[in-house]
């Protein structure tokens, strides 16, 4: 499951428009019970994609929190910010773990970025 939530971020990513604010709320909704039931067993691989993917949804979120007129919609994206930080937090713990600097979690974010504009041009 985490293979395709990296995915549909990865699509996400290299979308013209942003998704309306429902769809992005399912889909975090989608990662954070993703998360809650399975994180803890993520092995290297799947901790990347996980921190990925709510690396990605925070900066949406926080982006999308200054921008939107809603301000029902700015607490709800602000809380989506706040609880995908944490997983960022832990995840990036867990890489540390594994023998990884702040600089190769950097780098190996780049890789990841570029494998999505890659796929984008083959497609």
């Amino acid at each position: 499951m985490m293979d395709k939530l990296y995915d549909q971020v990865q699509k996400y990513l290299n979308m013209d428009e942003e998704i309306a604010f429902k769809e992005f709320q399912q889909f975090y909704q989608d990662v954070i019970s993703q998360l809650d039931s399975e994180a803890e067993s993520f092995q290297e691989d799947k901790i990347w994609k996980g921190l990925f993917v709510v690396e990605s949804i925070m900066s949406n979120a926080e982006n999308r929190a200054k921008t939107t007129k809603s301000a029902s919609e700015t607490k709800k994206y602000k809380k989506m910010a706040k609880r995908t930080k944490l997983y960022a937090q832990n995840f990036t713990r867990r890489l540390h773990q594994f023998g990884y600097t702040q600089e190769h979690i950097g780098e190996k974010f780049e890789q990841m970025l570029e494998e999505g504009t890659k796929e984008e041009v083959e497609e």
